[in-house]
Parts: structure tokens; C-alpha cells; sequence
């Protein structure tokens, strides 16, 4: 039996005006079409040539799209990890840990600086509510007094937080501008304090501004608690963010988050005061950076280098494009493959940790077997058994 009954044709029509309706019909269809898919692409032309925004070119010498080789790796680290702290540390961006406690402290979204107990089972975890910054604490480190802790708090500036729970603001400005977003810190054996503002110009909430307008407005800088006095060390930096001071104590390691890169900053030595490479071509945007005190720093990234931002970074109007969705609907998502990275003392990669689904990871801190992972948009910390889930050779 068919599936549908046949009908015969009907009859032309001989009726004029219908006949005259339907060549005009037939004669118009394209002109409509044409009509309704040019409106928009003229508007959207005209809205980019309207549009103030005006990103600024990458010097060539500055960028490449080449990535450092990494003997071995472990692309799915999330099999094999678990969670600390679930839904109780809303976007743990930086972790330090106290060895002599057995306590980490992160800085959250919601301006608390929590403390989270390290045990081997992750149900046994304690997080508890210690200091409320009033700001959002990114950077922490460890102070040189008992429970102090100095904090890069984006909102307020640098902080110290003292056994006793008080809040004291050590600097918010250098050389007549003020940090917009203060965002790494570290502190030398002697006392000296260094951090950096990733931006003078753009605050935490827009921070991808700073991004795809593509200038240098970061800073890394110094603050002497003897003298009170904060010194910028490196202007004219790409989103500067983690910064650590080097195991002999003779320099600094830096990140540039979109020019996916570390430097150098000499502190001691004939070469004080001087830039040199520390890592270039890192396989991912780098955020914070810790020495584990075993001949390794770890590197976060907060996402690979993907084909989209390196097109972005390498032509200001895609970043112009991105940045117009960007304030109208929102720009399509375009981080992946976040993790950590563990570079030698000279800054050769030996292990990349990371995972498909992982985006924005913030900081990497290795205690014993594990690496505990901070992040920006994740409530709780990643930690991953090393030992059980290592990374392999490439083959």
C-alpha cells in the first residue's frame, strides 16, 4: 500500500491577477533574500567601523605560534583525581601551603581566605572561613612571621594578614598609579616583597579587555617592608601575573599570560636588574607559578594555545571582532586543555599534566604524591596522585 495517497495536478490558473501575483513572486524571491542576508552583515560592518575599540598589533618578535617540547604527559588528568573542599572554596585562585600546619590557605571569589587541612583522604578535608579581605585575594604567600600572609588582593592592592587576623595594606600604588589588578606575590629570604599589578588600566572584572586591546599594562614591582617603599622593577608588561623568587635567591621567574611566556628578573649579581628568558612557547597561557622546593616549578595554565587566540592574538581585528561580541552577546567559549606544567631550574618542561574539560586552572602546588590544582571558576581544589597517575613518555 503507499504510504501517501496521489492526487492529480491541478489545473493552471486563469485567473490574471493570480497569475501576475505569481511571476511577480517568482521575480522578487531573490531580491528578498539577498535583502535579508545583506541587512545584517552591513549593520554588523557598520557596527565595526563605528565601534571605538581599537586593539593594538603584537609586535611579530614578541609572539609566535610555536610550542615548547614536553617529554611526557598526562592528557587526562582528570581520571584519577579527586575534589577538596567541594562546593566550600568558590574559586580558589592561588594556593600556599604551610608545611609546619599542614595547611593550605587559597583566596576565593568571595573575598575569604580559607584555610584546608591536608590529609590523604580527601572526605577528611577541613576548610575553614579564616580572613575576610573585603576584596578578591589572588596571590598568597606564606610570611616571614608566624600565620602571617602577605596576599595580592586584585580589589585592594597588597596585603598583609597577621596571626592575630588583622588586615593591614602594605602599597596600592606605585610611582603615582594605582594597581587595578594586583595579582602575584612572593617574598625573598630577605624580607623583600615582590608582585605585580597584570593591569593599571583594566580591573579584575574586565580583565579580558586587556587581553584583546593587546597592550602592556602590567608591572612587576617590589615593596620593602623596612622602608615602606614599592619600586617598579618591569614596565610594559602583557597581563603580568605569577611571580616567584628563584631557590638561590639570585632572581625572579615571572608570567606573561597571553604572550604565553616566563621571564627572568635579576635581583643579585652582576646582571641585577636585567631581563632574560626564563620560558618561551609554553603550550598554554600561564598564570601563577611555585617552586616545590625539590628542583621544580610548576606552571599553571589557564587554557591551551589554541588555534582561535593565537589568530586573535596575531590580528587586531579578530580581537576587535571578539571584542564587539564581547560587550553585545557574549563571545564564544575558547579555553581548553587547562593543567600545569613542571619546568626544571633552568626552565626545561619535564611533565605537562592537563585535560580536556580542564579550563582556567590558576595555580599548581606540589605536597608529597600530589598536585593540588587552584582555579578561577572551579568551587574546590584538584588534587591528583602523581605516583598513581604520572605522566609518560611520548611515544
Amino acid at each position: 500500500m503507499p504510504m501517501s495517497e496521489s492526487k492529480p495536478d491541478s489545473p493552471p490558473s486563469t485567473n490574471p491577477s493570480e497569475t501576475i501575483s505569481m511571476t511577480r513572486s517568482t521575480t522578487l524571491w531573490p531580491f528578498g533574500l539577498i535583502f535579508s542576508i545583506s541587512v545584517p552583515v552591513v549593520a554588523a560592518l557598520l557596527l565595526f567601523q563605528l565601534d571605538s575599540f581599537d586593539p593594538a598589533p603584537i609586535p611579530t618578535h614578541e609572539f609566535t605560534r610555536h610550542i615548547v617540547s614536553v617529554p611526557r604527559r598526562n592528557a587526562r588528568m582528570l581520571i584519577g583525581s579527586d575534589t577538596i573542599g567541594f562546593g566550600q572554596l568558590l574559586a580558589p585562585e592561588d594556593l600556599a601551603y604551610d608545611p609546619h600546619s599542614k595547611l593550605i590557605y587559597t583566596g576565593c571569589s568571595d573575598g575569604w581566605i580559607k584555610r584546608v587541612t591536608v590529609n590523604e583522604s580527601a572526605a577528611a578535608t577541613v576548610v575553614e572561613n579564616w580572613i575576610n579581605t573585603g576584596g578578591r585575594p589572588l596571590g598568597l604567600v606564606l610570611g616571614h612571621n608566624k600565620n602571617e600572609v602577605i596576599v595580592a588582593d586584585a580589589d585592594k592592592g597588597l596585603l598583609k594578614v597577621t596571626e592575630d587576623g588583622k588586615v593591614k595594606l602594605l602599597t596600592k600604588e606605585a610611582e603615582g598609579v594605582e594597581f587595578k589588578l594586583t595579582d602575584g606575590v612572593d617574598i625573598a629570604d630577605d624580607g623583600m616583597i615582590y608582585f605585580t599589578d597584570a593591569s593599571y588600566k583594566y580591573n579584575l572584572s574586565s580583565f579580558i579587555w586587556d587581553f584583546l586591546e593587546g597592550k602592556p599594562h602590567g608591572r612587576l614591582m617590589s615593596y620593602d617592608p623596612s622602608t615602606k617603599k614599592t619600586e617598579v622593577l618591569v614596565r610594559d608588561l602583557y597581563f603580568a601575573n605569577g611571580v616567584t623568587v628563584s631557590p638561590d635567591q639570585n632572581f625572579l621567574v615571572f608570567c606573561e599570560t597571553p604572550m604565553r611566556r616566563c621571564k627572568k628578573y635579576y635581583i643579585k649579581g652582576k646582571r641585577k636588574g636585567s631581563v632574560d628568558v626564563f620560558i618561551y612557547n609554553l603550550p598554554g597561557m600561564p598564570d601563577n607559578i611555585r617552586y616545590d622546593g625539590e628542583g621544580h616549578y610548576w606552571i599553571a595554565l589557564s587554557t591551551e594555545a589554541t588555534f582561535s587566540w593565537d589568530m586573535a592574538q596575531r590580528y587586531p581585528w579578530i580581537r576587535k571582532g571578539l571584542a564587539i561580541m564581547e560587550r553585545y552577546t557574549g563571545r564564544p567559549p575558547m579555553e581548553r586543555n587547562g593543567g600545569v606544567l613542571a619546568v626544571d631550574l633552568e626552565g626545561k618542561p619535564t611533565a605537562h599534566y592537563y585535560d580536556l574539560q580542564l579550563s582556567l586552572v590558576s595555580s599548581g602546588i606540589k605536597i608529597g604524591d600530589h598536585l593540588y590544582c587552584g582555579s578561577v571558576v572551579y568551587p574546590y581544589i584538584i588534587r591528583l596522585n602523581l605516583t598513581q597517575n604520572p605522566a609518560l613518555a611520548n611515544i
